[in-house]
């Protein structure tokens, strides 16, 4: 048990920036081979706008050419368009992307997992009984926060206040750290169930509306075993569980307190 455990919580000013569930399976061609209306018909009350994508195909420049291996070359420039069906809520809070290998939720605004599983119940039965994939390759959960301390009335403080030495690194150090101006960090980490990962990214980030440096913990939970469909769900709560520890587990007191949890 790599993290802690901890009260699952939900915060009143929840840092949760993005969440996606994404679930890879054997390409199934007729997804590229035809409209996707049937599967439109069975989601369309809860994603009603739908746009269409396609992959662009690779323009190489020739000195790339010489210095690429050529099986690589070879299927990167042989590679065709694949389709890339999005469907969004109407209040654009929601994505489902569909394409020929994998499914993705998008949340822009999260409340809870239990929410969260519920809105992605409906597309994965649809596309269990529309396109029947045989199993799931990848199975992937990924939390996306951003601690900006304004929105927390802590732009006082440091990052060593807010945040765990161990997830900090450099930016823990008291004679280099108030220095750092950018950084990224990426670790790997084995899970209790001896089959799943967490990949967890953190770095500097900049807000667009006030040009805040913020701080971004990106946790990508992810099993690249082969699972069956009747046991997605299970994964997904083992991943959600974690997900909360995690964070938990980067975080002081002083940031938990000031996010307002509410204990579920």
């Amino acid at each position: 048990m790599p993290f802690p455990n901890k009260p699952r919580v939900i915060y009143d000013k929840n840092p949760l920036d993005q969440v996606i569930c994404q679930l890879r399976f054997p390409p199934v061609l007729r997804i590229d081979s035809e409209i996707p209306a049937s599967f439109q018909d069975r989601i369309r009350a809860e994603f009603s706008n739908f746009s269409e994508k396609a992959e662009i195909r690779l323009e190489m420049p020739g000195e790339m050419k010489e210095v690429v291996p050529p099986e690589i070359l070879r299927r990167l420039l042989q590679s065709t368009p694949r389709k890339n069906y999005e469907f969004s809520s109407e209040d654009g809070l929601w994505k489902l992307n569909l394409t020929r290998s994998f499914i993705a939720l998008t949340a822009s605004r999260y409340e809870r997992w239990e929410s969260f599983k519920e809105k992605l119940q409906l597309p994965l039965q649809a596309l269990i009984d529309i396109y029947a994939p045989t199993y799931f390759s990848r199975i992937g959960l990924r939390y996306i926060d951003v601690i900006r301390p304004s929105q927390l009335n802590l732009q006082n403080y440091s990052w060593i206040d807010l945040l765990q030495p161990y997830i900090l690194g450099m930016l823990a150090s008291p004679d280099v750290g108030e220095h750092i101006r950018s950084f990224e960090s990426r670790h790997d980490v084995d899970l209790a169930d001896g089959e799943s990962k967490v990949r967890i990214v953190t770095r500097f980030v900049t807000v667009e509306d006030n040009n805040e440096l913020c701080y971004m913990i990106d946790s990508d939970f992810f099993n690249t075993n082969k699972t069956e469909i009747t046991d997605t769900l299970d994964k997904l709560d083992f991943f959600s569980l974690r997900g909360t520890r995690l964070f938990q587990w980067c975080i002081t007191e002083q940031l938990h307190d000031a996010m307002e949890p509410q204990r579920i």
